[in-house]
């Protein structure tokens, strides 16, 4: 009978990879769940925009629009800003996220003053945000907008 010798693994242990894998499942499952909470740290949940022209007009995001493009009692959507402008009552505008609060879908269907989610079929009322039929049941997020003259712009 001969005697087999131990030799010394070169590689990491198995202790050591059972380790990373589940570390890195870890770090997979906590990217994934992210954060539910739509209010953490947005200052642009206050204001959904005015009528008027402010101090700081023309500072901070590019025109988005004149004022002329809104119809009163609806709005126009701006897919690449995902925000839709909407003028409920002559000379107010308000701005809304197009982000669906649901399951964050991105909504281009606009009829009237409804704003309409094709995943699971949430609609919005972009004169106030508010939820016109679920599954949403959280309002849309409001953004900040300026009015400077016939100039609407995205804060």
């Amino acid at each position: 009978m001969t005697s087999e010798s131990v030799q010394p693994m070169s590689g990491p242990s198995r202790r050591a990879v059972v380790t990373a894998a589940g570390a890195a499942g870890l770090a997979v499952a906590l990217t994934a769940c992210g954060s539910d909470d739509k209010a953490s740290g947005s200052s642009t949940e206050q204001g959904a925009g005015g009528s008027g022209s402010s101090p700081e007009a023309g500072a901070g995001g590019a025109a988005l629009a004149k004022t002329a493009d809104i119809p009163v009692g609806s709005g126009k959507i701006f897919k690449d800003e995902k925000v839709v402008v909407s003028q409920p009552t002559a000379g107010e505008y308000k701005a809304f996220s197009t982000v669906c609060t649901h399951r964050d879908c991105p909504m281009v269907d606009l009829k009237d003053d409804i704003i309409s989610c094709t995943c699971h079929g949430s609609q919005f009322s972009i004169l106030d945000g508010s939820v016109k039929k679920e599954p949403a049941v959280e309002p849309l997020e409001a953004k900040q907008i300026t009015v400077n003259g016939d100039s609407i712009t995205l804060a």
